[in-house]
């Protein structure tokens, strides 16, 4: 693959990615592919009208160059339809890749076993480590795209803190058991299973949770995060009687270790009255009843539909979207599949700007560029950004607007700067095979193509000659000049939004 051989300074490429961004015309506040006007050139790659560029963004973390062409040739509904039966869809290539991670298909005794270095063949941060590097290659390489989306989604939703306690190895049976398992299926199921893992009664501190001294914690979350939202309508009274419902929830710490556990000696036996319900001494089903009045709230359904359209469409989603999904959601029961049917093939072409958090960002450079990586080394890249994967600490989950991401730029420039050297541990570009493919003698072609590949259009003719000019200038061969020019696309404004 091609290297950088030039003397380059980190201050020299920063310079240049700033005409980059002054000679487009960028802006860091507003996405810009809207704004580089300009024929799109014959490209090896399927030119995307900027609807489709937007929407094919929205439905991958970053769209290579095979989805580019499938979804020219089937359209927005067909592809929508072929993600969402994701079961349907061959991926042996990405399960070859994470056949070597053996803690994934474990159960939590074995993994609390390798936690506490008793297997020869693991240390104590193999278990974290090892589902946050196939949680990166699934994104990097699943060809269930939308599947992987919504198994993010729900998991900043569900959000566990993999630092807490013994959540240290039981995310990773959550992972697979709660939020994989359920992440396509019924919203109702979701909650269920969330609200029997060990993982989140751990973090959410409901193995404290005993009769005559109850803690509240994983009931308000239940309402105010999981369910019916801040605003759903529920009351303090309502937690401290959902809080008594769930005394003696928790978790095994003898035989079978790490499993779910109801333990009568340790649940308040009074009536509760709660969310306008008297619920007499049921045991283990007095919460079972309320999680099933909760996902069966209106109030839920608009907070659900809220939070998955602003991740799909906007920071601010369009109302009259919300209002139909959640609908859809009602009627439906919290089916998942017809949700987002109403969601993205009504609100697809309503969308407006979304900033790339950290994971979208690195992922959607890579899978452009048609990469390969083992993803390790961006691990690293992850944790300066802010995301480094089940490692947000609040239960609210990593944020989804767009400014708590726009100041923290560096650890991108960084990301650009390093990632165009071949720098990173474990991840490469091979620019060359696929510049290849255009089989043009042309430099100016070649940049049209790559800001087409990555930006959705080319840049304008005079733009683009000027950055080629000052690269050239500066003792750049063809070679190296497209490089850094890539690596200023990637580290320019304009990349920063889908």
């Amino acid at each position: 693959c091609l290297l950088v051989t030039m003397t380059l300074t980190r201050r020299d490429f920063l310079k240049l990615g700033a005409l980059v961004t002054a000679s487009a015309a960028l802006s860091s506040c507003v996405p810009v592919y809207r704004r580089l006007a300009g024929e799109l050139p014959a490209v090896p790659w399927t030119p995307l009208n900027e609807r489709d560029f937007l929407a094919l963004q929205r439905l991958t973390f970053g769209p290579r160059v095979e989805e580019r062409a499938r979804f020219q040739e089937i359209g927005l509904g067909a592809w929508i339809e072929e993600q969402l039966d994701f079961e349907s869809i061959n991926d042996f290539e990405c399960d070859l890749l994470l056949s070597p991670f053996k803690t994934l298909k474990m159960e939590a005794n074995e993994l609390e076993a390798i936690s506490n270095e008793l297997f020869e063949d693991y240390d104590r941060e193999t278990v974290p480590n090892e589902l946050r590097q196939a949680t990166f290659l699934r994104q990097a390489y699943s060809k269930r795209q939308l599947y992987e989306l919504m198994v993010e989604f729900w998991s900043d939703h569900f959000n566990i803190y993999i630092e807490k306690g013994n959540c240290f190895y039981l995310k990773t049976v959550d992972d697979r058991a709660v939020i994989r398992k359920h992440a396509f299926g019924s919203f109702r199921d979701l909650v269920w299973a969330s609200a029997h893992s060990p993982a989140m009664l751990i973090y959410l501190d409901n193995q404290a949770n005993e009769k005559g001294s109850p803690n509240e914690n994983y009931a308000r979350e239940l309402m105010e995060l999981h369910t019916l939202g801040v605003d759903g309508g529920y009351s303090q009274q309502d937690v401290m009687e959902l809080a008594r419902c769930l005394t003696g929830w928790g978790v095994k710490e003898h035989f079978w270790l790490g499993d779910f556990v109801f333990k009568e000696d340790s649940h308040d036996t009074g009536t509760k009255k709660g969310l306008g319900m008297t619920i007499p001494n049921a045991g283990v089903k007095e919460a079972e009843q309320v999680i099933e009045a909760l996902v069966a709230h209106p109030s839920t359904a608009h907070f659900i539909v809220t939070k998955l359209a602003r991740r799909f469409l906007a920071d601010d989603p369009p109302p009259e979207i919300v209002e139909k999904a959640a609908r859809t959601f009602l009627n439906t029961k919290g089916d998942i599949k017809s949700v987002l049917r109403v969601l993205l093939l009504d609100g697809l072409p309503l969308a407006g700007p979304k900033y790339k958090r950290p994971a979208n960002f690195i992922l959607s450079a890579l899978r452009m560029l048609n990469a390969e990586t083992d993803g390790t080394g961006v691990q690293d890249y992850l944790l300066r950004m802010g995301q480094s994967y089940f490692n947000w600490p609040t239960p609210d989950g990593y944020p989804d607007h767009s400014a708590a991401w726009q100041g923290n730029l560096i650890p991108r420039w960084q990301f650009a700067f390093e990632f165009i050297r071949n720098e990173i541990k474990g991840t490469k570009h091979n620019l060359n095979a696929l510049m290849n493919v255009s089989a043009s003698d042309s430099l100016r072609d070649d940049l049209d193509a790559v800001a087409s590949l990555l930006l959705g259009a080319p840049l304008a003719p005079l733009a683009r000659d000027e950055l080629m000019d000052s690269v050239l200038a500066a003792g750049a061969s063809e070679e190296e000049t497209l490089q850094i020019v890539i690596a200023g696309l990637i580290a320019s404004p304009a990349f920063q939004w889908r």
